[in-house]
């Protein structure tokens, strides 16, 4: 009998000695919603906060300090991950809603998703918890490429035990509308049927991508009461506001470990590639902390986009902390290329494997335009933009303010804006806003 001999390679990669295949791995993005850049005790800027599951992937993996989501809010975030294009430019400049004169997207039905990416590639997608990006067909996850769905339709819910919006429920498996009343906590529940999930999966020939889109923490700040107890007894002199949200973080974390547990024991750690993100900065009324950044949720200053984010792969990537400029849809091209899937169109991410590797890589060489369009009297039903090249970033914090140049690079804190628009930097930055728009204006 003719022996083949395997030979490993970084990053779960084998190639036969007689030939070339693939061992192609697993992939877990774990989302999750209005997470502080500061609210991780891997940070170093809360004292108040202990997050042991999540600070031990970022620790034993690369740890991205330089990280951004797309928006300042969820849908247009989700719809650059799952795109690797700007929002907007798939339809989805703010948040969709259920209700017609407050929504702010549109899922185009041309986008191509992830999932239909990697189905090239013989993988088995999955998406748990919160999809946000359309509520009825054809914007639902089994239709947009999607194999499983186990999960919540809207964006957050009015309760975390009861898992409601506005009287409405939109919990589903698959296209079936499910009651989950009595059954806990959304964060256990959304995690109880990620381990289903991943069960499933042990002895599969096929490798799958989960996407597991958690509605912690946003508000409302609603943890497990015996969590919030917990928590009471060891800062006791935190604000009630400030100590629901620490406990529903903490909650979170808990989760976050038990998937890890999980995965170690069905043995698919050491073939699972994690990735972790937050879809915008924390809320800023929920006494969310986004230090050392100005701002927070909605905002276009640094605390309303510059996140958390990360990468852990078990014996794969080495331990680092990394400051590269990163978005957060450079994860959709970065796993399309490590899984060995072709993108066939343009997108507007770039693949950060080379970073995962460990490898130098120029990623900041790039505009990036962020848009978010709201009603109400604040917003008008207008869009806010900031926009960066490099160094200095474009802010107009909201549709009528004034927009304030910074040098990002020296004034993390955006406290010295300057409005001379006469200045080269002002000129090509505003310049590149309208290029987006004009784009933009053709997607209906």
């Amino acid at each position: 009998m003719k022996v083949i001999k395997l030979v490993a390679t970084t990053l779960g990669v084998l190639y036969l000695q007689n030939g070339y295949s693939e061992q192609k791995p697993n992939v877990i993005i774990i989302l999750v919603d209005d997470l502080g850049y500061g609210d991780l005790s891997c940070q170093g800027f809360s004292k108040d906060i202990q997050t042991p599951n999540i600070d031990y992937l970022l620790n034993n993996g690369i740890r991205f300090t330089n990280f951004y989501a797309n928006c300042t809010v969820s849908s247009p975030s989700r719809a650059a991950l799952l795109t690797g294009k700007f929002p907007d430019l798939v339809g989805v400049p703010g948040v969709i809603r259920a209700e017609s004169g407050n929504n702010w997207g549109y899922l185009d039905e041309q986008a191509v998703l992830l999932p239909q990416v990697l189905k090239k590639q013989n993988y088995h997608s999955a998406i748990i918890g919160k999809w946000h990006l359309g509520l009825k067909s054809p914007n639902t996850p089994n239709e947009r490429g999607f194999d499983f769905f186990h999960g919540y339709l809207d964006g957050m819910m009015d309760d975390y035990y009861h898992h409601v919006r506005n009287g409405v429920n939109y919990m589903y498996l698959n296209k079936k509308n499910i009651n989950t009343e009595g059954l806990g906590h959304a964060t256990d529940i959304f995690t109880n049927w990620a381990i289903d999930y991943l069960n499933d999966q042990v002895g599969k020939q096929s490798p799958f991508f989960m996407y597991l889109a958690y509605t912690a923490p946003h508000y409302p700040e609603q943890p497990p009461q015996e969590w919030l107890e917990q928590l009471k007894k060891r800062q006791p002199q935190m604000s009630e506001k400030r100590a629901k949200l620490v406990a529903l973080i903490e909650h979170l974390d808990y989760n976050i470990g038990r998937l890890y547990k999980l995965l170690e024991k069905n043995g698919q750690l050491e073939n699972t590639l994690i990735l972790f993100a937050s879809d915008n900065g924390g809320h800023s009324p929920s006494e969310a902390n986004n230090s050392p950044f100005r701002g927070g949720k909605e905002d276009m200053y640094e605390g309303g986009i510059h996140v958390a984010g990360g990468a852990y792969w078990k014996k794969q990537i080495q331990p680092a902390v990394n400051n590269n400029f990163v978005m957060l849809f450079d994860f959709f091209p970065t796993v399309c290329e490590l899984a060995g899937a072709k993108v066939e169109y343009p997108i507007d991410a770039i693949s950060i494997l080379p970073l995962l590797k460990g490898e130098k890589q120029i990623t900041d060489d790039r505009i990036i335009v962020w848009t978010r369009r709201e009603g109400g009297a604040e917003y008008g039903g207008r869009d806010y933009f900031a926009c960066r090249y490099k160094d200095y970033k474009l802010v107009q914090n909201r549709p009528f303010s004034q927009m304030e140049l910074f040098k990002i690079t020296d004034d993390t804190q955006e406290k010295n804006p300057s409005t001379d628009k006469n200045s080269t930097e002002y000129k090509q930055l505003s310049s590149e806003i309208k290029k987006h728009l004009l784009k933009s204006g053709q997607v209906p």
